[in-house]
């Protein structure tokens, strides 16, 4: 079996980094994915994919990218569920083994 996914979008906002209980570095992010097609008013949809990044990755993400950023993200699909208000709730998101930054700096 294989649960792999290979995603290149722009970051919506700018990432923070986050420590858990036990003092591992997260970051959650969000990457604007344009599809390549038109739909029925000639228009492109965009989707908004959420993806978690621990340890490292975390840290190089928030201190290196920002809002707009284009970023690789390489990783598997999650979904958890949890209880609100006895109701379930699903989330489906892309926790990231890679991230490869594709915007170029100019230099200052």
């Amino acid at each position: 079996m294989l649960n792999q996914i290979v995603i290149v979008g722009r970051l919506v906002k700018d990432p923070e980094l986050r420590k858990t209980d036990t003092g591992k570095n997260v970051t959650n992010i969000t990457l604007a994915v344009p599809r390549n097609y038109k739909n029925q008013n000639g228009e492109y949809e965009t989707d908004f994919i959420d993806c978690t990044l621990w340890t490292g990755i975390a840290e190089n993400t928030a201190n290196y990218c920002k809002k707009g950023d284009l970023l690789g993200v390489k990783g598997r699909v999650q979904t958890r569920i949890y209880e609100k208000e006895e109701e379930k709730k699903y989330i489906t998101e892309v926790i990231a083994e890679k991230v490869t930054f594709l915007t170029s700096k100019k230099e200052e």
